[in-house]
Parts: structure tokens; sequence; C-alpha cells
């Protein structure tokens, strides 16, 4: 990974924070680039740093038989990292880059410290660790029981929310490992959204066209994700 200058930023936790504790937090991260399928952890490893996206989005991945399925993404809402204010520092989940992009990152030995100086930066990891669970059951249940049509569009809208553009990179192969589906059930429901003239898709770049009627298609679960995070962040005031 290369330094970005990118590196300012803004990262929605770090925002929350009281000026005295974020400075002191920002004062042991340092900008970085992380690139596209880059992979930061795989389950059972030692989490050596946490990661405040600031213009990148990270997707953390389980694996069973061979099969992935992408379980949650962190983008500029988040930070990967977050069970180590659980004192559990073993990663559980795969930790792979999705959207290339500036990044804070800082070690876990100086992440621990700050969380005990820092009870402003407890409450906000805590609500929004509240928040991931949420997104890791609402995913779940979403790979079983909504169709991948439904599936990729909130995946979609998921990634636009984080990328900050109309315009990103993805390819069948990604959103296939993304949704836990086979290759040609991806083309199947990209098509049929390009049909709609929802999105474009030519050569692993999507272009947004219509994001109202891509919420449309999308599951209900794009939606309750949302209204989670809207109640965690309507909790700071």
């Amino acid at each position: 990974m290369q330094t970005s200058k990118a590196g300012s930023t803004t990262n929605q936790l770090l925002t929350a924070l009281p000026c005295k504790d974020r400075k002191r937090l920002l004062a042991h991260c340092e900008p970085i680039d992380l690139i596209f399928a880059e992979v930061l952890c795989r389950p059972g490893d030692l989490i050596t740093h946490v990661y405040f996206p600031t213009g990148s989005f990270i997707s953390l991945v389980t694996s069973i038989d061979s099969s992935n399925l992408e379980i949650g993404m962190v983008g500029n809402e988040g930070l990967f990292g977050i069970t180590l204010m659980l004192e559990v520092d073993i990663a559980p989940f795969h930790a792979v880059v999705q959207g290339a992009g500036p990044a804070l990152r800082i070690t876990a030995e100086a992440f621990l410290h700050e969380l005990e100086q820092s009870p402003a930066l407890q409450k906000e990891l805590k609500r929004y660790l509240c928040a991931l669970m949420r997104q890791l059951a609402q995913t779940a249940a979403c790979s079983q029981f909504h169709r991948v049509e439904a599936r990729l569009a909130r995946s979609l809208l998921m990634i636009h929310d984080r990328a900050h553009s109309n315009t990103f990179h993805v390819t069948h192969v990604g959103l296939a490992y993304m949704l836990g589906v086979r290759r040609v059930g991806i083309t199947r429901a990209a098509n049929s959204l390009q049909q709609q003239k929802l999105i474009s898709y030519r050569r692993g770049n999507v272009r947004i066209i219509d994001r109202p009627g891509l919420e449309a298609v999308a599951c209900s679960c794009y939606r309750a994700d949302n209204e989670i995070y809207e109640r965690m962040m309507r909790c700071r005031r």
C-alpha cells in the first residue's frame, strides 16, 4: 500500500468525535491507499491494524465449503477492526478491498490505547458495532430469502453509497463472490437491470443511471440497513 494525499477525506465515525479526541486519534493514524482486491485479513489472522475508510470500502466475507458470501461492507461510515474493542484480536472474516481509495490506518496497539483514553470513542464504536451486527444479520436473512436481482440491486446501492460516484468498477466474478451465487446468475440479473435502464455495465464498469428505480427493485434489506444507521446517527445528538 502506498501513502495517499487524500487521507483528509472524512470518515463519519471520526468526524463525530469531539475535537480533542479526534485530534489525538488522528495523530496516530497514517493516510494510505487501499488497493482493489487487497486482502487485509483472513479468518484467524492477528488484527495488527484498524482501518478507517475515507474514500474506499471493504467487504467482510465468510466462506463455507469453498463458497463465499459477503456479509458486511465497511465504508466511510465505519471502520475495520471493531472486534478489538471486545478484546478479540483475531479476525473473524476475510476483509477484502472492494473499492480502492484512501483510508486512515492505526496500529492495534495505538487504537486500544486511545480507546482506553476516550469515552467518546467507546460510545461511538458501541453504536457502530450494534449497527454492524444488524447488517450482518440482515445479510444472512437476505441471502436466504431474496432473489438474486433484488440482492444485486441492494449490493450496487451499497457500493454506490460508499464509492461517492455514479460510476465504479466491479466485475461479475467479484459480484458473484460477494453474493455467493454462480456467475451466470449475476450475468442474468445484471442484464435485467440494464434492460430496465437502471444501470449500464461494460467490462466491469458500472454506472448508476436511475437510482430511484434501482431502489425500487432492491430488496427491503437496503432500506432496513439505512434505517438502523440513521438511528445510530441520531443517537449522537
